[in-house]
């Protein structure tokens, strides 16, 4: 981790000559609104997150963007609130929460979805705080994620304000209760108000606001989920930034869920630093010509793709993916899941639960002679097995109950 050097606010940020300028003045407006104390940090189901909400579709209103909601510009969903994301043994009651989206509608066959998660820790910090102490203190996530909200907002901005009619249409969507297990994305995924079959690509801002003036690093991760990322973005940067690429769709954050849908994504990140799921993330913090730097080569990766066909591609398991245990099956576990067993969101190729079948939607029910009834249970059964190990795993599919080796 690094910590990014404080920059001085610019009236308009200096980028490469031609380029779109973002107004780091609403940029600013966006950031400090949804990230200030009167808002309590958004999380899912309080009144901050309703009102960040309803500063994001007032927004996107002004802009005479159409709603694409199930509620206007809303899509409200629920789920059940937990302390700790990770334990599904520990129910607790259900939270009340909405996605915001608004469409630009160019009369084109395909779409591309420019998102963000505009929730974050609230008060005390939900179970996620890397505070020693969270009680009491509010969790603003100025970096995380009020950059990549107002990220959103500025690209809906330039798109509805350029005088131009681009070959696709757009999607803004700013989705909550991403911190609780990507549960707004996952939600619009499997409850879509446009249909999946023609987005043509997934754009996420996840923490752009941390841009390191000494480093310029920026980490996009996705870059093998379409055939043309890879080429594009290294032609476009022309030396902007010193772009750090990962291939992989599966990530901790919204571009997952569209990744597990078959589109092609791309995650935009200027790194971690040690604010991260801290009271100290305020924006005053939040280097904003960076931003601005950051949101103008976005802009132009999006021009590009949208003038070009995107081939989607499946991809392997993120580069230097680390757990805390010996083995790992190669899963991405659904935390939303509330039943028993562990319901699997993604497998990943070549890893021990690919290799001895087990498929997305599978439930694991045992692995060798330890229940996995909970997620706690899984974490616990895995520490129990070491690299070369064979075991077996007891799998629920659909109505069938299967018995497949495995061996790490």
């Amino acid at each position: 981790m690094y910590r990014c050097a404080f920059t001085v606010l610019l009236l308009m940020c200096v980028v490469q000559s031609g380029a779109w300028q973002p107004d780091s003045t609403l940029l600013k407006k966006h950031i400090r609104y949804l990230a200030s104390n009167a808002l309590k940090g958004r999380a899912p189901g309080t009144p901050g997150e309703r009102k960040a909400a309803t500063y994001i579709a007032d927004y996107f209103a002004s802009l005479g963007l159409t709603p694409k909601g199930t509620d206007g510009y809303f899509q409200h969903f629920t789920y059940t609130l937990r302390s700790n994301p990770h334990d599904t043994s520990a129910a607790g009651p259900t939270c009340h929460a909405r996605n915001v989206i608004a469409f630009l509608d160019n009369k084109a066959p395909k779409t591309i979805v420019i998102g963000a998660h505009y929730d974050h820790l609230g008060k005390d910090g939900r179970g996620a705080s890397m505070e020693k102490k969270p009680k009491g203190k509010i969790h603003n996530g100025a970096d995380d994620n009020a950059s990549g909200t107002a990220g959103v907002l500025e690209l809906a901005r330039y798109y509805t304000q350029n005088d131009l009619t681009e070959p696709v249409n757009f999607l803004f969507m700013c989705f909550s209760a991403e911190e609780a297990g990507l549960i707004g994305s996952k939600h619009f995924v499997r409850n879509p108000t446009i249909s999946i079959s023609t987005l043509h690509a997934m754009i996420n801002m996840d923490m752009i606001g941390r841009l390191s003036d000494t480093s310029q690093k920026l980490m996009i991760y996705g870059v093998g989920t379409g055939d043309i990322f890879v080429e594009t973005l290294k032609r476009i940067n022309a030396g902007r930034f010193t772009l750090v690429m990962d291939s992989s769709g599966i990530g901790p954050s919204d571009q997952t869920s569209f990744y597990l849908a078959k589109v092609p994504v791309l995650h935009f990140f200027t790194g971690q630093h040690t604010d991260y799921h801290r009271a100290s993330d305020d924006a005053r913090k939040i280097n904003y010509a960076g931003e601005c730097k950051v949101l103008s080569y976005i802009a132009d990766v999006i021009n590009e793709i949208a003038n070009r066909p995107v081939r989607f591609a499946e991809t392997a398991a993120p580069a230097g993916n680390k757990v805390s245990f010996k083995v790992t099956l190669g899963i991405m576990p659904d935390y939303a899941h509330q039943g028993k067993g562990i319901k699997i969101d993604a497998v990943h190729k070549d890893r021990p639960a690919h290799t001895a079948g087990i498929q997305a939607g599978d439930l694991i029910l045992r692995l060798g002679d330890y229940d996995t009834l909970t997620m706690q249970d899984y974490m616990a059964a895995l520490a129990k097995f070491n690299k070369g190990d064979t075991t077996t795993a007891t799998i629920q599919r659909g109505n069938k109950t299967l018995t497949l080796t495995i061996k790490f």
